[in-house]
């Protein structure tokens, strides 16, 4: 099956031709998928591996050897 081209234009005209609760549909719609790819993100960066590993590790000794507080 060949994939159909939307361009920018033809979506911008499309959201511009829906209701105002069409509209904030979207909108919500594409914050939720926004903050779902955030938390995907964010678990990568700081799980083993990812690129927030190595100064998570570093915070948790921190931590342990008393160099840091807890925040309430």
């Amino acid at each position: 099956m060949e994939k159909m081209q939307i361009t920018k234009e033809q979506i911008q005209e499309a959201i511009l031709s829906l209701s105002g609760n069409e509209r904030a549909w979207l909108l919500n719609w594409l914050l939720e998928m926004d903050k779902r790819a955030w938390d995907r993100e964010i678990e990568e960066d700081f799980s083993e591996g990812g690129a927030g590993a190595t100064l998570l590790e570093r915070i948790k000794k921190d931590f342990k050897a008393g160099r840091c507080i807890q925040w309430d």
